[in-house]
């Protein structure tokens, strides 16, 4: 790129910082992120720096809920309240000590997803560099007689082709053994999801996670147009090979996206399919663990912890697609 033809670097790419008036997502800071190759996202400062959005060439990729924008100060933890504020956006990251159900693990009470995700960033600032726009933010889930982890994370957007990675480090500063879960909740929806779209999981093997989910386990792949009533399904995907690959793709608008992670550090996949009204989403989803809340994965002998002073790094990266 000749950058003689440039007025400001924004002309074309770059960060600007807003934020929101109104509504339950009053003051909620956004990083608003192009690429100048048609890739931007958004990312919300206040919301564990999560994407709240992803669009493609003027097409939006992401899923954006009925609850919308809702700052953090809403969040309720009891049971299932995390739907209340449950954004979904592109990206909300579910953790960091639990993940899936709501329930009791240890005489320690837990709600849906964990909490990390209604935790605002404590430092978040932007750089932009030759070949990328990187985003680095901070958020602390630490309580004084609780347990005590960091989440550092970079968003690192490229300027010479349309992909971004997320590099996260969870670190136990802590002084004691604590548990670590993570699942990145990434939530396919329209124009890129409807009944034309594509969906391509390079996995080894697949399970329902209950009854409903086997009703169809022979069309797990199948996206259909919104269905009222429609009770959502999960099938957990295995990988046996050093990368994941999940990638889905739309004819009609001619664009798409691939997810790739290293199933060395996110053992597990999550499909979550939710064809209805209004809820009409698919959520591409790797982690350390499936949703079935850290009782049941702790009896599964799949718990992962950290020591004191010990981190795990975790890595994600999405690829935009012009075609299959």
């Amino acid at each position: 790129m000749n950058h003689w033809y440039l007025g400001h670097p924004s002309q074309l790419f770059g960060v600007e910082e807003h934020r929101l008036v109104g509504g339950k997502g009053d003051g909620m800071r956004l990083f608003e992120v192009k690429n100048g190759k048609g890739m931007e996202l958004t990312v919300s400062a206040d919301r564990c720096a999560d994407i709240a959005r992803l669009s493609y060439k003027g097409d939006n990729m992401g899923y954006f809920s009925p609850a919308g924008y809702v700052a953090p100060a809403y969040y309720d933890d009891k049971g299932t309240g995390f739907l209340k504020s449950f954004t979904a956006g592109f990206l909300t990251t579910c953790g960091l000590t639990a993940v899936g159900s709501p329930c009791e693990d240890n005489g320690e009470v837990l709600p849906l997803h964990g909490t990390v995700s209604n935790c605002p960033a404590e430092s978040i600032y932007a750089v932009t560099a030759d070949h990328e726009i990187r985003i680095h933010a901070v958020m602390n889930q630490s309580g004084i007689f609780a347990d005590k982890l960091m989440l550092y994370r970079d968003i690192i957007c490229s300027l010479e082709e349309n992909s971004f990675e997320i590099v996260d480090t969870v670190k136990n500063i802590g002084d004691k053994e604590t548990p670590v879960m993570i699942l990145y909740h990434m939530n396919m929806g329209y124009p890129l999801l409807d009944e034309n779209a594509k969906l391509t999981i390079s996995s080894d093997s697949v399970a329902p996670r209950d009854a409903r989910a086997a009703e169809d386990l022979d069309t797990w792949s199948k996206v259909l147009p919104p269905q009222p009533g429609f009770a959502e399904q999960c099938y957990y995907h295995q990988f046996d090979g050093e990368q994941g690959t999940a990638q889905i793709y739309n004819p009609k608008i001619a664009k798409g996206l691939r997810i790739t992670f290293p199933t060395n550090e996110l053992k597990s996949f999550t499909q979550w399919k939710m064809m209805g009204v209004h809820d009409y989403v698919m959520g591409l989803e790797p982690g350390n663990c499936n949703p079935d809340g850290r009782n049941i994965v702790r009896e599964q002998g799949k718990l992962e912890t950290l020591q004191p002073g010990e981190e795990k790094t975790f890595h994600v990266k999405v690829t935009m697609l012009d075609h299959e």
